[in-house]
């Protein structure tokens, strides 16, 4: 399925639905039709801090929604506090749109969100995207640095924070995040929201939680993911290292893994293009 129509993600309309716990907000765009690809987010990110040519992309050929969960951005309530917490409320947004069945793409926390949520409700995921993402402290997976925790903690990062977190320190990368950071602060919406102090504490709890696993239960989650996975990640991340990648597709049933040697945490921009292709192949498998 592909469409000439260009569907930008600034332009879709924002909507809400209501469910048992929040009144979420989200934004559809892209043909209908198929079983619709929702997209997860990273810590401390809203639904206007995806890439607007990453969604266009990905929108020119599925259906995809984008959202935010409940006390972050658009979406009023309690910040959440626990990976399930966060499962069940995309959960709920599946259930309340009405969806038999979605295809997931999680960027960072997002994916691991989005394998906890294969796990709780196996029966509403078709097939998985894990990007920049890990499922926990593999034996013998480097530990987070320093610097990477100071800034997570931070109200506030700089743009020199940023780029170390997600693009190498070369010359190439750089530019391809300032690229990529100019265009979405083009793109966002005037009086957009942020996400609180309190909500991105919640969110660095959870990760926290996840991180400190012990391996055999993160083993035991995987084992039951049974929907295609393609795990894929920059060499070079800071934030959450590939080998945790590496580790996780030695353990799930179906799953493939693509590295990008020059790239990190925000690999997914840095080669735009060739991972949009790759995710679109996967898909539609």
């Amino acid at each position: 399925m592909s469409s000439n129509k260009i569907y930008a993600a600034s332009t879709a309309e924002t909507q809400y639905i209501e469910t048992k716990s929040a009144r979420f907000a989200y934004r559809r765009l892209g043909p209908v039709g198929g079983v619709p690809l929702l997209l997860l987010h990273r810590f401390r990110a809203t639904l206007d801090w995806w890439d607007p040519r990453f969604i266009q992309a990905l929108a020119a050929e599925r259906d995809v929604i984008l959202f935010d969960n409940i006390g972050i951005g658009y979406t009023e309530g309690e910040p959440l506090r626990t990976v399930d917490a966060f499962a069940d409320g995309a959960g709920e947004v599946i259930e309340a749109l009405g969806l038999s069945q979605v295809d997931l793409l999680g960027w960072s926390f997002g994916g691991v969100v989005a394998q906890r949520l294969a796990v709780l409700h196996p029966e509403r995921v078709r097939r998985i995207v894990i990007a920049g993402s890990g499922s926990g402290a593999a034996p013998g997976m480097p530990g987070i640095p320093e610097r990477v925790l100071a800034i997570q903690q931070q109200p506030e990062s700089s743009l020199e924070d940023v780029l170390y977190l997600f693009y190498p320190e070369t010359e190439e990368a750089r530019a391809r995040g300032l690229d990529h950071f100019g265009r979405v602060q083009a793109d966002m919406p005037e009086g957009a929201p942020q996400v609180t102090q309190e909500a991105a504490m919640g969110q660095l709890e959870a990760i926290m939680a996840t991180m400190s696993r012990p391996w055999d239960d993160v083993v035991s989650d995987l084992k039951e993911i049974t929907a295609p996975v393609l795990y894929a990640g920059g060499a070079h991340d800071v934030m959450i290292d590939a080998f945790g990648s590496y580790a996780a597709v030695q353990v799930l049933p179906n799953a493939k893994l693509v590295l990008y040697s020059d790239a990190g945490h925000a690999f997914l921009f840095q080669h735009l293009d060739e991972f949009v292709r790759e995710v679109l192949v996967f898909l539609t498998d």
